[in-house]
């Protein structure tokens, strides 16, 4: 029983060496790769922030969930502007048909009408570029309240996955940071990706 508790004992070390060398050979290259930040960014990059998060990517789960992050923030982007584009393909029609009716109806318009009815076009035209202008303030702002939902989806998800720097915030130089550190996530996943250790 004791050979037993030994040959697992000398398992539990090497486990422990392999993972603390993969944890300075992460930190080694996201302070390497911190080099390319702005210098701004990188005072506020403590040694132990960027240790934290060469733990947090030891065993490669938050590739995984960055990854996934980023595939559901580009579908959704590609949605949004499918649905704006949309919108901006129904508004040309409305304007084109707008446009065919006034010509007609200029066209077939007896001579003491004229001025009426060209008051009337005129008035139309205007109600519909109003029409045109509100319902795309609409979409861009249920685009941007989109945007922003996913953004604090994606601050929970990773603050939740105990990635170091990621909360809820709207603060812009936080998210900025955020921004910095995913950007360093994703070029380390890119490097070991290439090196086929992923």
């Amino acid at each position: 029983c004791s050979t037993t508790t030994g040959t697992f004992q000398n398992l539990t070390d090497a486990d422990s060496t392999k993972q603390q060398e993969r944890h300075y050979y992460l930190l080694s290259e996201l302070q390497a790769l911190a080099k390319d930040l702005p210098s701004s960014f990188q005072q506020r990059l403590s040694y132990n922030t960027l240790g934290d998060l060469a733990l947090a990517l030891i065993d490669g789960t938050v590739y995984e969930i960055v990854q996934g992050l980023l595939d559901i923030q580009h579908l959704t982007e590609k949605n949004l502007y499918s649905q704006r584009q949309k919108l901006h393909c129904e508004h040309q029609a409305l304007k084109q048909d707008i446009a065919r009716k006034h010509k007609e109806a200029l066209l077939s318009c007896k001579s003491h009408n004229l001025a009426l009815l060209k008051s009337n076009q005129q008035a139309e035209q205007e109600a519909l570029e109003i029409r045109v202008r509100e319902e795309q303030r609409m979409m861009d702002k249920k685009i941007v309240s989109e945007i922003d939902q996913k953004v604090t989806d994606q601050q929970n998800t990773l603050e939740k996955a105990g990635v170091p720097g990621f909360y809820i915030t709207a603060n812009p130089q936080e998210l900025t940071m955020q921004m910095n550190l995913l950007e360093l996530i994703l070029k380390l996943q890119q490097k070991e990706s290439q090196s086929g250790f992923l």
